[in-house]
C-alpha cells in the first residue's frame, strides 16, 4: 500500500511543471476568445453543429456550461450543444500533454472527436427542431458553477486547474497502483483490452460524470495501455465537464435533457464499438 502511494506521488509530482505550462497557455487563450466564442455562435444557427464542434475542441473553462446557457435561451439549436459536447475533450488535452504523449495520435483523438460532434449535430438539426418561443430570457452567467475560476485571473485560475487537476491525477495513480497489485496487471489488462463490449457501456458512464475525473480516469488509463483506443473515445465524447449539469439546472424541459442525454450516452457507446471494430 505504502509504495503504490509513493509511486503515485512522485508520478504526480513529475507532471506538475508541465501540467502548470499547458494550463497557463490555455487561460490565455481562453480569456481571449470566451466572448468571442459567444457571439459567434450566436449569430450561426444554420452552422451553428461545425462552429460548435470545432470550438468545443478548445479546452476552455465552462465553455460546454456557457453552451448550456444558451441552450436553455433558445439561443443554439440542439445540434449546436451535441456538437460542443461530443467534441469537448476537458482535461484530455493538458493531460497527454503533460505526459509527452505522440502529437499525431493526440491530434488524430481530437480531430476525430470534432468529425464525429459536427456530423452528428448537423443531423440532429436535420431531423429535429425544438418548438419555437419567444426569446427574452436572460443568458446566465458564463461561470456560474464550481469548476470555473475565471473571475480569479490568469496566475490564480492557472494555479487552481493545475493543483486540481494534478490531485485528481494522484488519486487515479494511486487507485490503479492498488488495482494493478492486488488483481495483477496482467488480468486487469486483459479484461480492459479484449474489446469486451461492456466496457464501452461503462466507460460513457464514466464520460457522463459532471466533473473532470472522468477524462482524467479515462486519459491515465489510456495512457497505461489499459484500454483501447475506441473505449477512450467512448468515456471522452461522453464528457462535457460541468455541461450535462448546468443544462438540467439552466433548461426546464426535463424530458429534453434526459433525451440530449440518453443520445449522447449511446452515440459514445456505437462509435467506441466502431472504431475498435475498424482499427
Amino acid at each position: 500500500m505504502l509504495d503504490c502511494i509513493i509511486d503515485g506521488v512522485i508520478d504526480t509530482i513529475k507532471l506538475l511543471p508541465y501540467l502548470l505550462i499547458t494550463f497557463l497557455i490555455l487561460e490565455i487563450l481562453e480569456h481571449k476568445l470566451n466572448n468571442k466564442t459567444e457571439n459567434i455562435l450566436t449569430k450561426s444557427k444554420k452552422v451553428g453543429p461545425l462552429l460548435g464542434g470545432i470550438l468545443g475542441a478548445v479546452p476552455q473553462c465552462g465553455f460546454s456550461t456557457m453552451a448550456s446557457n444558451l441552450y436553455a435561451s433558445k439561443i443554439i439549436t440542439t445540434g449546436t450543444l451535441i456538437a460542443i459536447f461530443l467534441s469537448t475533450s476537458d482535461e484530455m488535452l493538458p493531460i497527454m500533454l503533460s505526459e509527452h504523449a505522440n502529437i499525431g495520435t493526440l491530434l488524430k483523438i481530437v480531430g476525430f472527436k470534432v468529425i464525429v460532434g459536427v456530423i452528428v449535430g448537423l443531423l440532429v438539426d436535420l431531423f429535429y427542431r425544438r418548438k419555437k418561443v419567444l426569446l427574452k430570457e436572460e443568458i446566465h452567467a458564463h461561470c456560474e458553477h464550481d469548476d470555473c475560476h475565471c473571475e480569479d485571473g490568469i496566475i490564480k485560475s492557472t494555479l487552481i486547474h493545475t493543483l486540481k487537476i494534478a490531485f485528481f491525477i494522484l488519486i487515479v495513480n494511486i487507485v490503479l497502483n492498488i488495482v494493478i497489485e492486488t488483481i495483477g496487471e496482467e488480468a486487469l489488462s486483459k479484461f480492459l483490452l479484449n474489446k469486451n463490449i461492456f466496457t464501452y457501456f461503462v466507460a460513457s458512464l464514466i464520460g457522463l460524470i459532471p466533473n473532470c475525473a472522468s477524462s482524467v480516469i479515462m486519459t491515465e488509463l489510456y495512457l497505461q495501455n489499459m484500454i483501447t483506443v475506441g473505449t477512450l473515445l467512448s468515456g471522452l465524447l461522453t464528457g462535457s465537464g460541468l455541461g450535462i449539469l448546468m443544462l438540467f439546472k439552466s433548461n426546464s424541459n426535463k424530458k429534453e435533457n434526459i433525451g440530449i442525454l440518453s443520445f449522447i450516452y449511446i452515440v459514445g457507446v456505437v462509435i467506441g464499438i466502431i472504431v475498435d471494430i475498424i482499427i
